[in-house]
């Protein structure tokens, strides 16, 4: 795409690479339950770690997933189970999900809040490894370097690094792809940290959550509910993880190194 850069020092045609977003329609054996915008590559990872996370159905009630181009942008057909199929009507969507948002089209306010499962996973992490976690994402962020306008989330392994990671313009269409991709090369979410690239927001939190992991790490700013949710949950979040320097919000057992001196 081209542009006219204007500056101190004159104006100049530059060329820019830039992200695609595309409506991507999830449907489950027919029926339509999500308009997201995202990024289109990774959709099998999509549309599974989304049907997990908003609770439409487990893996192993997912019986085949199909990616189609339409008309007007993509559909990520799944076909469930149909004790799954038969429990979705108590939580339906059927609006446009703008990137920023992770709630929309949801209809009641319970569902917003839903309650959460306690996260059992007792995976520690060192408080280094911790606070360059988001350092250690950026190397897996292809995407972001040639257009500086998407989000990713990564999963580290202690003493290990950065072993999965997913990119998207929408936040959390990225943990959505992450945690699929997870799901599909069977990589249990507890034994590790969820890394992502943005604040940590309420569906942040009840996405990791619901995948089992149990630490949740961000460069950015957590809001005050997400941090009552993680904290009813068992989840442990670490923010502004930036450099050598982070900040524990909840749970902080699971940082090693991270009590306070003298504590």
């Amino acid at each position: 795409m081209s542009a006219r850069s204007v500056g101190p020092e004159g104006a100049r045609d530059v060329a820019r690479s830039l992200p695609d977003e595309v409506p991507v329609a999830v449907t489950c054996n027919g029926s339509t339950q999500a308009v997201m915008m995202c990024s289109p590559a990774d959709l099998e990872d999509f549309a599974l770690g989304f049907a997990f996370s908003e609770g439409y159905a487990r893996p192993d009630q997912i019986e085949r997933i199909e990616i189609l181009d339409v008309p007007k942008g993509i559909e990520a057909r799944l076909w469930i189970a149909e004790a799954a199929a038969s429990a979705l009507g108590a939580r339906r969507r059927a609006s446009l999900g703008p990137v920023g948002c992770g709630l929309c089209g949801i209809d009641s306010l319970d569902q917003a809040l839903r309650d959460l499962p306690l996260v059992r996973a007792e995976t520690s992490l060192d408080v280094t490894e911790a606070a360059g976690a988001a350092e250690a994402l950026r190397a897996h962020q292809p995407l972001h370097d040639l257009t500086h306008a998407v989000h990713a989330a990564g999963f580290l392994v202690p003493g290990r690094g950065i072993v999965l990671a997913r990119e998207d313009v929408g936040r959390h269409n990225a943990l959505d792809k992450l945690i699929g991709a997870a799901l599909r090369a069977e990589i249990d979410p507890a034994c590790g940290a969820v890394v992502i690239t943005s604040r940590v927001s309420v569906e942040m939190v009840q996405k990791t959550a619901l995948a089992g992991a149990g630490i949740l790490i961000a460069v950015s700013a957590p809001t005050a509910q997400a941090l009552r949710l993680a904290e009813h949950a068992g989840l442990t979040v670490v923010a502004f993880a930036r450099g050598d320097r982070l900040e524990i919000f909840t749970h902080p057992h699971r940082i090693i190194g991270g009590a306070p001196h003298g504590g």
